[in-house]
């Protein structure tokens, strides 16, 4: 029995909205959700992405909000892009309740967000950095909230972010009601858990396995500089009607679709930075065929309801075994099959076993298509263009021009050649690019000494700092920082890792092997991040207190 809105029995304000916006069945997550949240009881819930999580929470939430000058409701998020999604959600749902909502994160002043704050707000959401901040400044009073949500609690942990957790949890009333949402709960997560809320109701939607069965999974070996001629290649190739490309950051988003489009693609790119109804515009120029590829991150790609995607492409493998299901769970849906192709470097290859080894099934390793192969698959298209004109017969006035060409002397066979050469002019405007070959399997190895796991990195005493010795990166493509704290201020690898990936806005897989003196830290970044990580030099944070970095020579 299908489950309505209508049954839910919330208030008429709420169901205005979720009306006006074209809702008349909750979700899984949803339907399980907002009863037990009704009642006030804490919550833990598992799901995937793209299942309505936000509506799950926000909507019970709403349906108990009164107008009161404290702030009622407080939501964590990983990242600002995660919290603009969130709070303009709750701002779409709530707004016949005229409830006010702010969304706070680190990389933009101060003022603003304090002067909102006091002028009053009913639902924070915001990143744990700056929300202690604010905490710590007197601008945010949090003692009188009525529901705490912790949202992707577990990508909270990985970006080094328990510790502020913790903090802010113990600035909240003990009668207040706790959501809390992970992909995954690793015991760090289940200690929070069990020490922060009172018998939580566990609800855990599945990912549907026979969906699993019905995703084609293979990856291509390339070296990173060749993945976007190699993706270009499986274009001409692939019998792509659409397809989710995923990236890892907001500026990679935009370069890729950008060069997508260039190169004769219709794409664009889902990032935090578009507003709600920008991103809607985006999504509906992609369903109605107007675009044949979006361009996203994990966090943009929350939430989005489509249906018929034909391919996903990891341009990188995430960072999390888990996203990657998430991810390749767009396509194959509605009984469907699909297709999930990772661009996958030799430095990725460890990750591709997590992947396998969580999902206990193989990802086939493929061989790009040559340039032979795409020349021969151009003609065959060329061929059968011809075929489906043939038997159409619809070419009265271009078979009157043969005609006079005939008259004029020329070859029938030449004509049609002519033809033909003419139809394949746009082919010059498509060159094949060179793609190296990936020669030494043994560099996938990960060297001695240091173990490297989603979302954690390891010191291991002498052998890590025999590997760093000397002020310059020895790893292609990677710059070395010097980090102005040491072993001596308690700073860990996670720590580094923590501050850098937040405020720097990169995953926390692409930073590198990182060395621990007594009152300095070697870091390393990639070359082509290392404007952006040193761009927000004054806000990095380990703890309270500030570190700042600098090129090491």
């Amino acid at each position: 029995m299908t489950t309505e809105f209508t049954s839910l029995r919330l208030r008429d304000e709420l169901m205005q909205a979720i009306t006006e916006l074209g809702y008349s069945t909750p979700t899984p997550i949803q339907a399980a959700l907002i009863p037990i949240m009704l009642t006030g009881a804490d919550v833990i819930g598992q799901a995937q992405t793209g299942t309505g999580k936000t509506a799950a929470f926000a909507l019970p939430i709403l349906h108990n909000f009164q107008p009161q000058k404290h702030v009622q409701c407080l939501v964590l998020a990983p990242t600002r892009e995660l919290a603009l999604q969130v709070a303009d959600s709750m701002t779409e749902y709530g707004k016949h309740l005229n409830v006010r909502v702010l969304a706070v994160y680190g990389g933009q002043p101060y003022g603003p967000q304090i002067s909102r704050l006091n002028r009053g707000v009913d639902v924070v959401v915001g990143t744990p950095g700056r929300l202690l901040d604010l905490i710590e400044r007197n601008a945010l009073n949090i003692k009188h909230i009525r529901t705490l949500v912790l949202d992707e609690a577990d990508e909270m942990l990985n970006m080094g972010f328990i510790e502020d957790i913790e903090k802010i949890l113990a600035e909240t009333p003990a009668e207040r009601q706790t959501a809390l949402f992970s992909a995954t709960l690793p015991p760090r997560i289940r200690s929070l858990a069990s020490r922060f809320m009172r018998d939580p109701q566990s609800v855990t939607i599945k990912r549907d396995s026979a969906n699993a069965l019905a995703i084609e999974q293979r990856y291509y070996l390339v070296h990173e500089t060749d993945k976007t001629n190699a993706l270009m290649r499986l274009f001409e190739i692939e019998p792509i009607k659409s397809a989710l490309i995923f990236a890892r950051t907001r500026a990679e988003t935009a370069s890729l679709a950008n060069e997508l489009v260039t190169r004769g693609i219709p794409a664009e790119a889902i990032h935090g930075d578009l507003d709600q109804n920008a991103r809607e515009r985006v999504l509906g120029r992609f369903r109605a065929n107007q675009l044949k590829v979006l361009v996203a991150t994990d966090v943009a790609a929350r939430g989005l309801d489509i249906d018929d995607i034909s391919h996903v492409f990891n341009y990188h493998l995430p960072d999390d075994a888990e996203v990657y299901v998430h991810r390749i769970g767009r396509t194959g849906r509605a009984g469907k099959t699909g297709v999930a192709i990772t661009l996958l470097s030799p430095k990725e290859k460890r990750r591709l076993r997590e992947v396998e080894a969580l999902t206990k099934q193989t990802v086939t390793k493929m061989e790009l298509p040559t340039v032979a192969e795409i020349h021969r698959h151009r003609e065959g298209k060329v061929v059968e263009n011809l075929k489906i004109w043939l038997g159409r017969g619809r070419y009265k006035r271009e078979l009157e021009m043969v005609q006079e060409l005939i008259e004029a002397g020329y070859d029938p066979l030449d004509i049609a050649a002519a033809a033909i050469k003419i139809a394949r002019v746009d082919e010059k405007q498509r060159p094949i690019a060179e793609i190296g070959e990936v020669k030494d399997e043994k560099k996938w190895k990960v060297e001695s000494g240091r173990r490297e796991r989603f979302g954690r990195r390891e010191e291991s005493g002498r052998g890590s700092r025999q590997r760093l010795k000397g002020e310059a990166s020895h790893e292609e493509g990677m710059v070395r920082l010097k980090l102005n704290k040491g072993r001596s201020s308690g700073i860990r690898p996670n720590d580094i890792v923590g501050t850098i990936a937040f405020h720097a806005n990169i995953p926390g897989y692409t930073i590198g092997k990182i060395r621990i003196e007594d009152t300095f830290t070697f870091v390393d970044v990639p070359e082509n991040l290392l404007e952006q990580v040193l761009k927000q030099n004054g806000n990095y944070r380990i703890g309270k207190e500030k570190v700042s970095l600098a090129m090491a020579k």
